[in-house]
């Protein structure tokens, strides 16, 4: 239970509430006690009836039964409209932590750095916030509730039967000593087995959503079989597992039953030996058959509540690994809001952990505002890097990043990305209307401004021949767009936010030469207060930047303008500049 002591805040978050239904059980559970005795009581009056007849009028009989039954019918409804209210009470609890755990897991989602992203995979994530959050919400809805009958019933039986008939109680409870013993006895084991069939549950969870995700490629590669051959694999290993637990888990009905089975028998045989020997009444005998078997339930559900208790505990221990997580990113201290004149790297070095990849190599430059800086170099060599760096989705290894010659770490977070805007390669788009996906970028925009900002990216007019234009709805990462509507929405989505700083992506890669050079001089002209940095492998989409940086293996290589870089014989930017302008020259002669 060590594990889910970090639920404790929680409980005490909603102690008048969980109080409220704790006492409404003892409530319920105290009524329902009350038809045995009255049942007990019934018979010792028939039986009194009929051994003496003659001093006892059937009417006075009859009065009697009336009122017990009376007070049966109504002492139930009463018990059940209060069970009714600690249902309520308690399972909303449940819920309302349910909701707080899910909502601390998210947020801690969206505080982590970039590096712990790459390292744990999406499905085991989302189990941890799914899977793993409903075990742990059991454990304060049935279990608690549940927990709290079984006690309470145990409590009171007893006690009432200890001072009805001690020995027929004693014997009675015989087989209860031993039935702890076998639940000691299998927690840990079941402890264990749930441990390992949440992480199979992660491992699962995880492939499919590979799978889903990477459908495409799995078709065009003809590799479903294969992978469904994996996928059997995990799933039958997963299966096993969970046999595994079952199977432990089935020990206890038959167990309890037969335990609950011969505490009935002792009833019986004990009971009528003492009733014979006129040592207790028919009603008493009556009153244990009953209590025993009132006693049946709880007793066969405590498995199931252990169990409960033991994958929350398992699925608590994974949440608790995860919220202890720290961000590699610290937020800044200083709250100012920034008015962007510049940004500077000064010798910026940057390894990422998880790889242990060293991406850039002492880069330093100085871009001031409205300035237009494009960067190139081949694949890897750590152009999208500095872009991570600016927005620190991670922090330099050594070196530092200057906005208006203030260190960006002890900005806030917050403040630095208000004034930024980040368009990537691969644009995300969300499972919504294009309306929204521009408006992602500022969602209090207006319609007009959504307009605005499409027409700016060079995709309204293909948003317009849509069925329902802005109102379309886009299938999951955008998949019923091409390729460069996907980038152009993105665009959009990122010029519409209005920022200082804009940061292209290779995020015209998809676009025709005859878009790309409209959004580039829209970019010149319009947004040409805006300061921008522009990642292509493209010398057309750089060519006109103030600067431009040439990046191989992390280092700059080259650095200047167009004309500049045109002229170093030898050099990548050259070279990259003849192949391009061989490439439009031949696809011209085709």
């Amino acid at each position: 239970m060590k594990e889910l002591k970090y639920l404790n805040k929680y409980l005490y978050k909603y102690r008048l509430k969980l109080f409220f239904g704790i006492l409404i059980t003892i409530i319920a559970r105290v009524l329902s006690l009350v038809a045995p005795r009255l049942i007990g009581k019934s018979l010792d009056t028939v039986e009194d009836f009929i051994k003496n007849k003659d001093s006892i009028g059937l009417e006075s009989l009859e009065k009697k039964l009336f009122v017990y039954i009376s007070i049966i019918i109504g002492s139930a409804l009463i018990s059940g409209f209060f069970t009714f209210l600690m249902r309520q009470a308690i399972i909303n609890v449940s819920r309302f932590i349910e909701f707080d755990l899910k909502n601390e897991i998210f947020i801690q989602y969206q505080k982590l750095s970039q590096t712990f992203y790459k390292i744990n995979r999406t499905g085991d994530l989302m189990n941890r916030i799914s899977e793993d959050v409903g075990k742990v919400r059991m454990y304060f809805g049935p279990a608690i509730m549940y927990g709290i009958n079984i006690v309470t019933l145990f409590l009171i039986v007893i006690t009432y039967m200890v001072s009805v008939a001690p020995k027929l109680t004693f014997y009675t409870l015989i087989p209860l000593p031993v039935l702890s013993y076998l639940i000691f006895k299998l927690n840990k084991a079941i402890h264990q087995k749930s441990t390992i069939v949440q992480e199979m549950l992660s491992k699962l969870s995880s492939f499919t959503q590979e799978i889903f995700s990477g459908i495409s490629v799995i078709k065009s590669y003809n590799l479903s079989d294969k992978l469904q051959l994996k996928f059997n694999l995990i799933s039958l290993e997963s299966k096993n597992k969970n046999m595994d637990l079952v199977k432990l888990q089935a020990w206890f009905f038959p167990l309890m039953l037969l335990l609950i089975g011969a505490s009935n028998l002792i009833v019986i045989f004990i009971g009528g030996s003492q009733y014979m020997n006129d040592e207790i009444k028919i009603g008493v005998l009556a009153e244990f058959i009953i209590y025993v078997n009132m006693l049946t339930w709880p007793v066969t559900v405590v498995g199931w509540l252990t169990s409960i208790i033991q994958q929350a505990e398992a699925s608590q221990k994974r949440i608790n690994i995860f919220l202890k997580e720290k961000s590699k990113i610290k937020d800044g201290i200083n709250n100012q809001i920034i008015k962007f004149n510049s940004i500077e790297f000064k010798k910026i070095k940057l390894r990422y952990l998880d790889t242990g990849i060293e991406a850039l190599k002492n880069v330093s430059f100085r871009i001031k505002k409205g300035e237009t800086l494009g960067i190139i170099g081949p694949v890897g060599s750590g152009k999208t890097s500095i872009f991570e760096l600016i927005l620190r989705l991670y922090d330099p290894t050594s070196g530092q990043i200057l906005i208006n010659n203030i260190p960006i770490s002890s900005l806030k977070l917050k403040n630095l990305r208000k004034i930024i805007s980040y368009v990537p390669q691969n644009g995300f788009l969300f499972s919504n209307t294009i309306t929204e996906n521009i408006k992602f970028g500022k969602p209090d925009a207006k319609m007009s401004e959504v307009i605005q900002a499409s027409k700016d990216a060079f995709i309204y007019n293909e948003i317009k021949k849509l069925n329902l234009n802005f109102n379309t709805m886009l299938g999951e990462r955008g998949i019923n767009l091409s390729g460069g509507q996907i980038q152009r929405i993105s665009i959009a989505r990122g010029l519409i936010k209005d920022p200082d700083i804009i940061l292209f992506d290779d995020c015209l890669s998809s676009v025709d030469t005859e878009t790309e050079e409209n959004i580039l001089n829209n970019l010149t002209t319009k947004f040409h207060d805006k300061t921008k940095l522009i990642i292509s492998h493209r010398i057309s989409s750089v060519k006109t930047a103030d600067k431009i940086l040439v990046v191989k293996n992390g280092i700059i290589v080259e650095h200047g303008k167009h004309e500049e870089l045109i002229k170093l014989n030898g050099g990548y930017y050259k070279k990259i500049f003849d192949k391009q302008i061989g490439e439009k020259q031949n696809n011209l002669l085709c």
